[in-house]
């Protein structure tokens, strides 16, 4: 038996807590409006999958009014303005809105009202269009509207928080900030500058902003900033039901460094120590605090916060089904996690296993209250270690390792009795949306096993086979409609209880990209992927186009693609690869231009079709430009919905808007990759342009003055018919290759890259 509870620690993993209505909110702002709509889908399935429940964004009036009376909440003039699309995606994925009106919408122009202001029957008619939208999508009509601001709709959504603290992802000691809040109960937190935000051209308050830096980059990077964000989310995920009912308590009077603070916050079913440490020193001390339920000092050895961290502790935590434990009924509860010197972050009890994760910068130790000696054995990190039991005091000391990543998560698990009955999943870690697929699951007994059922998400059926009289597969159908990168919960359950639980990911039958494809750059470190994905060719000689594919599938695949495009020759045209399980293979296609000749955007598509009959149709483009020569080509790189004009020849891309004075907003050496321009461009003012091509160089035209910009192999000459803005670039050097300016004239300067 301590065999298989050994298996059965090494198998356990801890899913994500399901999310609990709580007092204390704590949400993440998403101003859909400053993100491509491309980006939208990625974004938020990562915000749900390291926890967050709560989205807050404000729906800016003038954006979304075209004309007076006239309002686009679809994307009908911009993709950006799907707001039907995106409320649709924050129900799917089981998010809570947090929603705001009317303006100000901090940052925007004329902070989200209409041009030259609106009366009091306009505002009616917009607060009626938005009323129109989210009264079904409220969370009592299955939807995703949670809170409003302000009294102003006439929908059945909560008042949202009153007490409200902004905290911006990159500001110094966010995760303190965020901890001292939720220990004082002092109302609700709203992270702030969680994405990279791109305005949309002319639509900032500030004509010389257009980017707005986040801690996750546009490419889907997590800068060092994201750290706090998923420390905090991962805490609230398990501890939502106890926050809004903790209260702050006095410590017992001691002397702390300078830079370290120290709060306590207790409730009936679970109290915690947040410590943080502010300075440049570690502090490693003894700390005393008050015993929640005796109201004795307690003296918490070894509490080891290094310089710059914060530590949520638990005290007195209860392992009963009130505390942070799910299915805890074989706990009483007087049994308790009496403290840890890591912070927790989920408690659960399944198989006759605890399992408890921590986040810990440095190595720690949690000391337990049981009502009998656990059977053994203990697993920490994955590896087995010795566990100190205490007959008289009926506690015991578990060691815990220090954990790994940004987040320093470590999870650890106990046998405290041999259970009666078990079962668990096989293996069960990823599932293909639209298909069926196959879930194992065995049990202890195979009476066990004719009395369970799998518990599924909404929409998912499973039919089952009998594999032995003690192993049953599934065969598992996910919805089409399902997001890919999502998670959601498996369980199986017996006689009314969840007995075994998995987490799985959710995945497309594939996924496929262009190797190689050109970015929208915003300044040196930020890039933005186009869509649809593009590359240059020669047209004289073609190009080989290769394309990376993902095969999401546990087992190996054979795709079948087809790539067609008119004016456009693929060699093959067709083809096969085979991909082995959770592998990416490469395919390379030779395309050639049938007048080669040519030159300008193409736009063709590439079909890939599965083994089971799905089919993925991807549009993409090429640019057909000649060699030694410049072409100008137009599309909506930014999805904003307002064309870029470019000049880009085989060396340089050079990257223009049709709004904001003409903004120059990318010069990009191609070999290296290299941007000159800062993220928020050169040139910016406010006003729309008319822009004419011909050949190598664009005339821009704004109120009352014209500008000619020329691009020659690597040089760019910019020319104005009034002088030109004071030089606020910089001559630069990357490897042997450098970028120079010459001021020939107040209205004449060239750029080059040499």
């Amino acid at each position: 038996m301590r065999a298989c509870l050994l298996a059965l620690l090494l198998a356990a993993a801890m899913p994500a807590a399901a999310p609990q209505r709580h007092d204390f909110i704590e949400a993440v702002e998403f101003p859909y409006y400053l993100c491509p709509r491309t980006l939208w889908e990625r974004e938020l399935v990562w915000m749900k999958t390291i926890g967050v429940r709560t989205v807050e964004f404000s729906v800016p009036w003038n954006w979304h009014q075209v004309r007076p009376g006239e309002y686009d909440l679809t994307g009908a003039t911009s993709p950006r303005r799907d707001l039907v699309g995106f409320i649709r995606l924050l129900r799917r994925l089981d998010l809570h809105a947090w929603v705001r009106p009317l303006p100000p919408v901090a940052g925007w122009l004329n902070n989200g009202a209409p041009a030259g202001g609106a009366d009091a029957h306009a505002q009616r008619e917009w607060l009626k269009q938005l009323e129109r939208l989210l009264a079904p999508q409220t969370v009592n009509h299955g939807g995703p509207v949670a809170f409003v601001e302000g009294r102003v709709l006439a929908i059945d959504a909560a008042q949202a928080p009153a007490r409200v603290t902004r905290i911006s992802a990159s500001e110094r000691n966010a995760l303190a900030k965020s901890r001292e809040v939720l220990a004082a109960a002092s109302g609700a937190v709203l992270w702030t500058d969680v994405e990279d935000a791109v305005y949309p051209a002319g639509w900032s308050a500030d004509p010389a902003v257009r980017v707005r830096k986040g801690a996750v980059g546009l490419g889907g990077e997590e800068r060092p900033a994201a750290t706090p964000v998923r420390r905090s989310v991962a805490l609230l995920r398990n501890w939502a039901g106890i926050a809004g009912v903790l209260e702050p308590m006095p410590m017992p009077a001691a002397k702390l460094p300078e830079g370290v603070t120290a709060l306590e916050a207790i409730s009936a079913d679970g109290s915690a120590v947040s410590i943080s440490n502010r300075s440049g020193l570690p502090f490693h001390e003894d700390v005393k605090v008050i015993e929640p339920i005796s109201r004795r000092v307690l003296v918490i050895p070894d509490v080891n916060v290094p310089a710059g961290e914060s530590l949520w502790l638990p005290l007195a935590v209860s392992l009963g089904s009130r505390g942070l434990c799910r299915e805890c009924s074989n706990f009483s509860s007087a049994e308790q996690i009496v403290y840890a010197t890591a912070e927790l972050l989920a408690v659960e009890f399944e198989n006759g296993i605890l399992a408890m994760e921590f986040s810990a910068p440095v190595a720690g130790e949690a000391i337990l209250q049981l009502a009998r000696k656990p059977v053994g054995p203990y697993l920490a990190a994955g590896s087995p270690a010795e566990f100190d039991w205490d007959d008289k005091t009926l506690r015991v000391r578990l060691g815990i390792p220090q954990g790994k990543g940004s987040a320093h998560r470590v999870r650890v698990g106990l046998a405290i009795e041999e259970p009666e009955t078990s079962a668990f999943f096989n293996e069960a870690h990823r599932l293909i949306i639209g298909q069926k697929n196959l879930v194992s699951t065995s049990y202890s007994s195979a009476d066990l096993a004719k009395r369970s059922r799998l518990r599924l998400p909404e929409g998912f059926t499973a039919s089952p086979i009998q594999k032995s009289p003690v192993e049953i597969d599934y065969q598992l159908a996910v919805p089409a409609d399902q997001l890919h990168g999502a998670f959601v919960q498996l369980g199986i359950e017996a006689d009314g209880a969840l007995m075994g639980r998995a987490t799985v990911q959710l995945f497309r039958p594939v996924s496929v990209h262009l190797v190689g494809a050109a970015a929208l750059h915003f300044g040196g470190d930020s890039e933005l992927p186009m869509d649809p994905p593009m590359t240059t060719i020669d047209p004289q000689v073609g190009a080989s186009l290769e394309i990376s594919l993902r095969n999401n599938y546990p087992g190996i695949q054979t795709f079948h693609l087809e790539a067609s495009g008119a004016g456009l020759d693929f060699s093959p045209a067709k083809t096969e690869i085979s991909v082995a399980a959770a592998d990416e293979r490469k395919v390379t296609l030779r395309v050639l231009p049938a007048d080669q000749n040519a030159a300008g955007l193409r736009d063709w598509r590439l079909h890939v079709t599965t083994p089971a009959g799905d089919a993925v149709d991807l549009p993409m483009r090429v640019l057909l430009l000649p060699r030694r020569q410049t072409v100008a080509w137009s599309a909506d790189i930014d999805g904003d919905g307002s064309p870029e004009w470019v000049l880009e020849s085989g060396r340089v891309r050079a990257v223009f808007s049709s709004q904001d004075g003409g903004r120059w907003m990318e010069f990009v050496w191609k070999d290296a990759n290299w941007n000159v321009l800062p993220s928020q461009g050169v040139f910016a003012a406010v006003g729309a342009v008319e822009v004419e091509a011909a050949g190598d160089h664009l005339e821009l035209h704004g109120k009352g003055w014209k500008r000619a910009v020329r691009l020659v192999d690597s040089g760019l000459a910019v020319e104005q018919d009034s002088p030109l803005p004071t030089e606020s670039l910089s001559m630069d050097k990357r490897g042997n290759v450098n970028f120079t300016i010459v001021r020939e004239s107040r209205t004449r300067a060239i750029y080059a890259f040499q």
